[in-house]
């Protein structure tokens, strides 16, 4: 605990230091543990807490309830945990959930996309660049997958709608060519959302 701080006035009672009290693992240690849940977001059961351009490292948790010293049925305790950046952590952040209604109770399907949620909104506050040689998803066949958006500003229609055939396009303008394209050219964006374009020239 940081502070005890009053109520009414925000005034702090107790303020507690940080005190080193051991080393518990050597820096060799933790970027390997770090490496490996990064690896969690990427391919494993923590895949719906990735965030595209950015390392995420993170482990989900599914903890069936005891009742009387026996396990209760469909009755779970689902998790997640998860930072950024992995490589160099600034923001943590842990979702626990007790028994879910209606969906299927694993930490990957509902404790990590609100963790997301919380560390997208955190890379907004705290101005957290995209890092180089962030960890690329390997997608299942049923993940909605990030395409580059191409530039297409300066082509004729037809061919910009040749080179967008992987997103929905809507076009707004009389003229012949791009002149104007959002969101503009080398952004990732899912398979399938909307690329506007304005005609011109």
């Amino acid at each position: 605990m940081k502070s005890i701080n009053e109520p009414e006035t925000n005034s702090v009672i107790l303020e507690n230091k940080p005190r080193v009290v051991r080393k518990v693992i050597s820096e060799d240690t933790s970027n390997k543990v770090r490496y490996a849940l990064e690896s969690v977001v990427t391919n494993g059961t923590g895949r719906t807490a990735f965030i595209d351009g950015y390392r995420v490292g993170g482990k989900t948790g599914t903890a069936q309830k005891v009742k009387d010293g026996h396990y209760m049925v469909g009755n779970y305790i689902v998790s997640f945990i998860g930072f950024l950046p992995a490589n160099d952590p600034e923001v943590i952040v842990y979702i626990a959930i007790d028994n879910a209604k209606g969906v299927t109770q694993y930490g990957g399907t509902i404790a990590a996309p609100i963790a997301k949620a919380i560390l997208t909104d955190a890379i907004r506050i705290f101005n957290i660049k995209k890092p180089e040689g962030a960890s690329e998803k390997k997608y299942n066949y049923n993940d909605k997958k990030y395409i580059t958006v191409p530039n297409v500003e300066g082509k004729t229609l037809k061919d910009a709608l040749e080179e967008l055939k992987s997103f929905k396009v809507e076009y707004t303008g009389t003229g012949e060519k791009v002149i104007y394209q959002s969101p503009s050219s080398n952004e990732r964006i899912y398979e399938g959302e909307i690329v506007k374009l304005m005609l011109g020239g």
